[in-house]
């Protein structure tokens, strides 16, 4: 069999596998978030917590519930790492330094997963588990919650109340992602990925008595990440380690899991609006663009546009052998197209168009599908600069679901757009013109430039992959990169907030013969081409100096 047609029957395997749980998954997260009913354990944590699970919140105590969370996980994180010698399971680890505790630490409560660091030799158990294993939990459910906020904004009229956050974020953890994760691990276990807390010599030892390796909950830790909620792990190499991904078929098991939550949310969100086909409209632009991006990164790195590629017949540089280049390519895709930022090969050594297209699906916004909720609540705001677009066109008040998107629904949709690619360009604009920031960089030209525009598009996007040609365990770039993913992940969530709670106090507007229909293909054509374009607008003079102009010349 060819390696064209065994990507293909990878990643039409995917799909298919995918379009099986879409409903189930979505009808019961649909059911978790608007149930009226607690468990026995989410009682006990509200009592523990002091919250009143009944009570709803208006968008901004929701938003300043969110906030102080988040602070208080910051702290703790950070806290952790720089007392680790000192607390239980350190495993001879010394503390972390203050600029790689500070960006570690804004990196796994952002969702990001950002790692300046080598986890083997840096963090120790406790810190792996109790700091950043906890964040990648939690984390995501602040996504999950922050998107189903958003929804029901739309769903509900002339009220102030959006839900309660607390209510969200501990049924998005104890409902669905532990429960995901249990089941993912056991998986992962079965396909050869160890589960252990040996000691670092021990292991050392397994692996045949090469560099030691810190132990640990790996096949757990994978499981978390590869729900889209952790671009890091215990090893440097990350996915493409046998510990972390031992075959072809755990490397399915985890695409798998990385897309299972995003791919559902748009059936939760067509339930919780009432018209299940407006879910389908938008898990269409996801699927659309989802599936350009996997072919293209595909065909970049099958085609091998370069003197030795060409000569073997395919760019193999970078990726596993187990592996090969298309389910590497696949993964490289999918992992920037969502927030996970997991690796199984090196994007670095990607060909200039392969590598182009991982950050083009960051610079998307990561909607395709996106982050746990993130990518649903990102897609839902370009779905109303779409409408907005629309109306200008024929003439006619936009609306979306019944809502007006008047002046201040389109200034808050408006702003939300522009704060990450301000964030990357602003950051790449400032390293470059630094001739100290220049000198992290290993490679000059466009590939040094490509280099440091990947690095600023992963952490304001909150993905936390990188092309890895980089040196950003120093000050500067540790403080750099934490300040853009705090602000490229609260910034947009308190937009996204103040957007449901402008959406819910209105009254619904009946649908006339001038309504534009959002269920329709004409629709999802649109919204494809909106997000296309606005990024082309963007973005294309910051990758014509890199990608294009290496992948030209």
């Amino acid at each position: 069999m060819s390696t064209t047609a065994a990507g293909m029957i990878f990643i039409v395997s995917l799909v298919l596998a995918l379009a099986l749980v879409h409903k189930p998954l979505g009808d019961y997260m649909h059911r978790v978030y608007t149930t009226p009913r607690h468990t026995a354990v989410e009682r006990w944590i509200y009592r523990l917590l002091g919250i009143r699970p009944d009570t709803e919140q208006s968008w901004g105590v929701y938003a300043r519930g969110l906030l102080a969370f988040s602070l208080v996980s910051v702290l703790a994180v950070y806290g952790i790492q720089r007392l680790q010698d000192r607390l239980p399971l350190s495993v001879g680890m010394a503390p972390v330094t203050d600029h790689i505790a500070w960006n570690t630490a804004i990196s796994f409560v952002t969702n990001t997963n950002w790692q300046s660091y080598s986890g083997e030799s840096t963090m120790g158990h406790l810190t792996q588990m109790g700091a950043l294993a906890v964040q990648n939990f939690v984390s995501a459910a602040v996504g999950m919650a922050v998107a189903v906020a958003l929804v029901r904004g739309f769903a509900r009229s002339r009220t102030e109340h959006l839900g309660n956050f607390w209510v969200d974020l501990v049924r998005g953890c104890v409902r669905i992602l532990l429960p995901i994760a249990f089941v993912g691990a056991v998986v992962l276990v079965a396909g050869g990925v160890i589960q252990n807390f040996a000691a670092p010599h021990d292991i050392a030892t397994l692996a045949g008595g090469h560099q030691a390796i810190t132990g640990g909950p790996v096949a757990s830790q994978e499981a978390i990440k590869e729900l889209g909620t952790n671009g890091g792990g215990f090893y440097n190499a990350n996915s493409a380690h046998p510990f972390e991904n031992a075959t072809s078929w755990t490397n399915w098991v985890e695409l798998f899991l990385i897309l299972l939550i995003p791919f559902a949310l748009p059936r939760t969100f067509g339930k919780m609006v009432g018209q299940v086909r407006q879910g389908y409209a938008i898990l269409a632009v996801m699927g659309v663009l989802a599936v350009a991006s996997v072919l293209l990164t595909n065909a970049f790195e099958l085609s091998g546009h370069a003197t030795v590629p060409q000569a073997v017949g395919a760019a193999m540089e970078g990726k596993e052998v187990r592996f090969g280049v298309s389910n590497s390519a696949t993964f490289g895709a999918v992992t920037t197209l969502t927030s996970t930022g997991a690796v199984n090969s090196f994007h670095d050594s990607y060909t200039p168009f392969g590598g182009m297209m991982t950050m083009v699906d960051m610079m998307l916004g990561e909607v395709a599908p996106g982050g746990v909720g993130a990518g649903l609540y990102g897609m839902l705001v370009l779905a109303v600069i779409t409408v907005f677009v629309a109306g200008l066109m024929v003439g006619r008040t936009p609306e979306y679901l019944g809502k007006k998107i008047g002046a201040r629904e389109i200034k808050l949709a408006s702003m939300y757009f522009l704060i990450t690619p301000a964030l990357v360009l602003i950051g790449t604009a400032a390293a470059m013109a630094s001739s100290e920031q220049r000198a992290s960089m290993l490679n000059v030209g466009p590939h040094g430039l490509s280099e440091v525009l990947y690095a600023f598009t992963s952490a304001s996007n909150n993905n936390g992959s990188a092309f890895a040609g980089l040196t950003v365990n120093t000050p500067w770039w540790d403080v750099a990169l934490g300040l853009c993913m705090v602000f490229g992940r609260f910034l947009p969530i308190i937009l996204v907030l103040a957007l449901a709670g402008s959406l819910a106090r209105q009254s619904p507007v009946p649908a006339s013969a001038g309504t534009l229909p959002t269920h329709r293909p004409q629709f999802v054509g649109m919204v494809v081409g909106v997000t296309i374009i606005l990024v082309a607008l963007t973005f294309l003079p910051a990758l014509a100096l890199g990608p294009i102009a290496e992948g030209l010349f």
